[in-house]
């Protein structure tokens, strides 16, 4: 028997996808008096989060990878095991992307910083529910983590036009000059991320380091990888130049000992190092002079201060005639 919407419909009767479907209707398989079939079992999309170096999403060059598993153990995702090299690629595109950032003007990277915040803010429910199944959070922990890692980028983002105010001073001298000691970025820094915190502790410790100047190589919580690297990814769609933030995930032991080796880092933040780790890496950052914080893995748990941001400041100190 042909269907009565049909011969009302001539759409229908030459179309088949224009014709209703009867699975699509609650009472269907109730007015035949069969069962419903099942639904399929839907097979998710398993994501394999990549490294952010230079503005762009690489694989690892090793190609290797590890599993990232929720508080429970439970597969959450797949991430990079960054390499050496990767390291070492990571390190050059900073240094690269250090003269621009450096000469920007302070309101024009407080203006860039803010706006990673107002993404931040655009993502709330996203981080908040990375973040739960990291770290085992209710909701409303998870939420009240990824408000608080919102404030602290917009307070780190305030200081990027006021940290000179306060770390700069013109100095008395004898004699008829002007002097004035300046505040200026270090260059590339390395930071370990706290291993105990997946997004608060990774802003808490990259934010103060950018804000001023520096470019940054950040090594993201071997456990808690992905917040971070959803946090890239804000960054890739943000004003933040190409290579002045970049993050590596994988073995903390495995790639730490480069990035404090590397000739050409100029600080590293061990925050997310301990015990022996810790001193190995601050004996290999001594060998070619780094700064080297070795604040402690909670430090970045504690109201934010200028400690963080003097730490990768140099001084400059001018001279110049005074008078007409």
């Amino acid at each position: 028997m042909s269907d009565p919407a049909a011969r009302h419909n001539p759409a229908a009767q030459s179309d088949p996808a224009a014709r209703p479907d009867p699975a699509a209707r609650p009472d269907a398989a109730a007015g035949s008096g069969r069962a419903a079939a099942p639904a399929a079992a839907r097979i998710a999309v398993r994501k394999t989060y990549k490294l952010y170096i230079g503005g762009a999403f690489p694989r690892s060059e090793s190609g290797r990878s590890y599993v990232v598993t929720d508080h429970q153990g439970g597969f959450l995702a797949n991430a990079a095991m960054a390499s050496r090299k990767d390291a070492r690629d990571a390190v050059a595109v900073a240094r690269k992307a250090f003269g621009g950032w450096s000469a920007a003007t302070a309101y024009n990277r407080g203006q860039v910083l803010y706006r990673v915040a107002e993404l931040l803010e655009g993502r709330r429910a996203q981080f908040a529910a990375e973040v739960g199944s990291a770290e085992g959070l209710g909701a409303p922990q998870a939420e009240a983590v990824v408000d608080a890692a919102v404030d602290r980028w917009v307070w780190y983002a305030g200081w990027a036009d006021k940290i000179t105010q306060v770390r700069g001073s013109a100095n008395p001298v004898a004699g008829p000059y002007f002097n004035f000691s300046l505040p200026e970025p270090t260059g590339v820094v390395a930071v370990i991320a706290p291993q105990a915190s997946s997004l608060l502790g990774f802003v808490s410790v990259v934010a103060p380091a950018v804000v001023s100047g520096n470019t940054v190589v950040a090594l993201a919580s071997e456990r808690f990888p992905l917040p971070a690297v959803s946090l890239s990814e804000v960054l890739a769609t943000s004003d933040v130049p190409a290579g002045v933030i970049n993050v590596l995930t994988g073995r903390t032991a495995e790639i730490a000992p480069w990035l404090a080796s590397h000739m050409d880092v100029n600080a590293i933040d061990l925050c997310g190092a301990s015990g022996s780790l810790a001193e190995e890496l601050a004996v290999a950052a001594a060998e070619n002079l780094k700064r080297v914080v070795r604040a402690g893995d909670q430090d970045w748990a504690l109201t934010p201060g200028l400690e963080r941001m003097n730490t990768y400041l140099e001084t400059k100190t001018v001279w110049h005639p005074a008078g007409t």
